[in-house]
């Protein structure tokens, strides 16, 4: 078995967010969020990343994260670009939306030949994750059925004070396997209460606090790729008429899918760590905050990558 490998989606632009969060840093040095994710990603074992980004954003790109992590880890990049579908298809005119995390991961299809653990480039996970995750990649492989993972996290340790934020709503079964997984586009607190919107905003139906969600970190196996891409054509066929410009194709709708025709079984693995993020630029001050008390307690040190070069 090849060693796992990470590809850390990072295309987007960061529209809610006011500019390219990717970049933006959070550490005392100038370290951005990926950093940490990588540096505790190193720790559990991956020597491999490959970053998902665009071709406008990979001068930056490389200055702010891309070369400094070549001197410690093999890195690689795919471009997710708007006109990459298949045959016959084509970019709608007035789109700029990228087409979604599954799209992402398919933009890295030829640079990965193993396992592979998929990320946001925005997010924080924690050592745990990233640890139980490549344990797990490096001892299952596919047999009757395709053996994928991923790690949950509570709603209530991942949603904004500034705003909606996206997350994948899963159900387990009794096993521990995820039985599904929804794509909540829209998910706000009102008056303490956690619900979400199918609508635009016109109606809100609660969700618990403890419902466990994905935040796009998934564990897969290479099958995956081709049966996200040879499911690509008919999603574009039946959401390009509804849906134009803002249509996205996503992971939980693949795996989904593929766990209600039984030809995989996702296990749900957990972290006790909690999550962070920076949908908002209002985010950002709990994001510095909270890497600040983790260097303070010996998590990780000052100077990040120091020791590792």
């Amino acid at each position: 078995m090849n060693r796992p490998v990470l590809v850390v989606m990072a295309a987007g632009m960061g529209s809610r967010y006011g500019g390219m969060k990717q970049i933006d840093p959070v550490g005392p040095n100038g370290e951005v969020i990926i950093d940490y994710s990588l540096y505790d990603a190193y720790r559990a074992g991956f020597r491999t990343v490959i970053f998902v980004i665009k071709h406008e954003i990979e001068e930056a790109f490389h200055a702010a994260i891309g070369d400094r992590i070549s001197k410690v880890m093999d890195v690689k990049y795919a471009f997710q670009q708007l006109d990459n579908l298949p045959a016959g298809f084509s970019v709608p005119e007035n789109r700029e939306k990228p087409w979604g995390t599954c799209h992402a991961v398919l933009a890295a299809k030829d640079l990965i030949d193993g396992p592979f653990a998929v990320i946001n480039a925005d997010d924080y996970y924690g050592p745990e994750a990233f640890q139980v995750m490549y344990d797990y990649l490096s001892t299952h492989q596919d047999r009757e059925v395709y053996d994928y993972c991923m790690v949950s996290y509570l709603l209530k340790n991942t949603v904004s004070e500034n705003g909606s934020v996206a997350r994948g709503v899963c159900v387990a079964n009794p096993d521990g396997t995820l039985q599904s997984v929804t794509e909540r586009t829209r998910i706000e607190t009102h008056d303490e209460k956690i619900c979400y919107s199918e609508d635009g905003g016109a109606s809100w139906t609660e969700i618990g606090g403890n419902t466990p969600v994905s935040m796009n970190l998934w564990g897969f196996t290479k099958s995956f790729l081709q049966e996200a891409e040879n499911r690509f054509a008919d999603w574009l066929t039946e959401n390009l008429p509804k849906n134009p410009l803002k249509c996205e194709y996503f992971l939980p709708l693949v795996v989904s899918e593929l766990i209600d025709e039984k030809k995989a079984t996702v296990t749900i693995l957990h972290s006790a760590d909690k999550w962070y993020g920076v949908t908002y630029r209002e985010d950002k001050p709990t994001v510095v905050n909270a890497i600040k008390n983790k260097i303070e307690a010996g998590i990780y040190p000052m100077n990040l990558w120091e020791e590792k070069k």
